[in-house]
């Protein structure tokens, strides 16, 4: 078993806490994602995991052990880093050895190990070559290798593919994920990036100024977010957010034309300022006269995205598909399905049900 459990873990800098009483169970042979904006505490938790950083309060358990005063060599993880922190002057087959060889592993060990590891991660071509003459894709992969060869129970990933382009950052996810399919092993990764959260978690924990907002797999928490901050993170574009008035058990929103939305969630009194939360692929425009424009128009090739300027002063960015073409400056009606309406208290932003 390889599991994760945290319980009531604290992270402490003197008088500054940074990680607030995180509860948190991961299962063996889970691939979860720590995600949130920069400062919310995502590596801090990881490398608290990793023993890098001391627990100030709580307990860390990997694979029923108790790891929380133990030290990083003895908690059974690998860690890939955000730099690749390859040896120049060594191969690719001799970095990704090293570790084992300066545990003293016999070589014949070694070398199967290695294989194994290479050919996981399709690099037996390049195990001759040094760093300099691979690409970052290639580079990063040898320090992913390096860290299967060491047979962890966890593998901990900080931010891996924040240094590649756009296309080898896809290119790199689509490895990541073959290689959770192949050896089965329990992941914990770290990114900003919800793209890369939805694509690749089967647990996505939401983090947020040290604390957990949300714990769910990614369709989970895009379709049934519990408060503004996880409903405005995760989706790409991000959810439109438009203030709203309760008038007659039904929600008024000024940003639509006073448009009424009829819902059966349990709403504040009437008058109770809320707010409504709408998807971009959710909603449709139909060129009209009305108190919404178009802003900017961003093609994207199969679909564009809308940026509407309402007289509220609120955007709405709608979806729409490439050839549709309404001109930038051109006055819109925008349309939705009530159903896929969703409302969030105004005062604490969690989700009205």
């Amino acid at each position: 078993m390889s599991g994760v459990a945290l319980q009531s873990a604290v992270k402490r800098y003197g008088d500054v806490q940074v990680i607030h009483g995180v509860d948190l169970q991961i299962e063996d042979g889970e691939f979860c994602v720590f995600v949130g904006p920069s400062g919310c505490g995502k590596s801090t938790l990881l490398r608290m995991i990793a023993g890098l950083e001391e627990t100030t309060d709580g307990q860390i358990s990997i694979g029923g052990r108790d790891v929380t005063r133990a030290d990083p060599a003895d908690r059974g993880v690998a860690m890939v880093f955000q730099t690749y922190a390859l040896y120049p002057h060594m191969t690719v087959e001799e970095n990704m050895g090293f570790g084992l060889k300066m545990n003293g592993v016999d070589k014949a060990t070694i070398k199967s190990k290695v294989g194994e590891a290479s050919r996981i991660l399709k690099l037996d071509e390049y195990l001759a070559r040094k760093p300099k003459a691979l690409s970052g894709g290639q580079r990063q992969r040898v320090a992913i290798g390096r860290a299967i060869v060491r047979g962890p129970e966890v593998f901990l990933f900080d931010e891996p593919l924040s240094n590649l382009d756009a296309e080898l950052r896809v290119d790199m996810r689509v490895e990541i994920a073959r290689l959770h399919k192949e050896i089965g092993a329990t992941m914990i990764y770290v990114t900003h990036d919800q793209v890369e959260a939805m694509t690749l978690a089967d647990k996505i924990v939401v983090l947020r100024a040290g604390h957990i907002e949300q714990v769910g797999s990614p369709m989970e928490l895009y379709q049934n977010p519990d408060n503004r901050f996880v409903a405005g993170f995760i989706g790409s574009p991000s959810m439109n957010f438009m203030a709203g008035k309760v008038s007659g058990g039904q929600v008024v929103v000024p940003a639509l034309d006073n448009v009424a939305i009829p819902t059966s969630v349990a709403l504040p009194g009437e008058g109770a300022e809320v707010i409504v939360g709408l998807r971009p692929q959710h909603l449709a425009v139909q060129e009209a006269e009305g108190p919404v424009t178009v802003d900017i128009r961003e093609r994207l090739g199969g679909v564009a995205y809308d940026y509407l300027q309402t007289t509220t002063g609120e955007r709405i960015v709608v979806e729409t598909k490439g050839d549709e073409m309404i001109p930038e400056g051109a006055s819109v009606k925008v349309t939705f399905d009530p159903a896929d309406a969703m409302f969030f208290d105004a005062t604490s932003e969690n989700r009205l049900r």
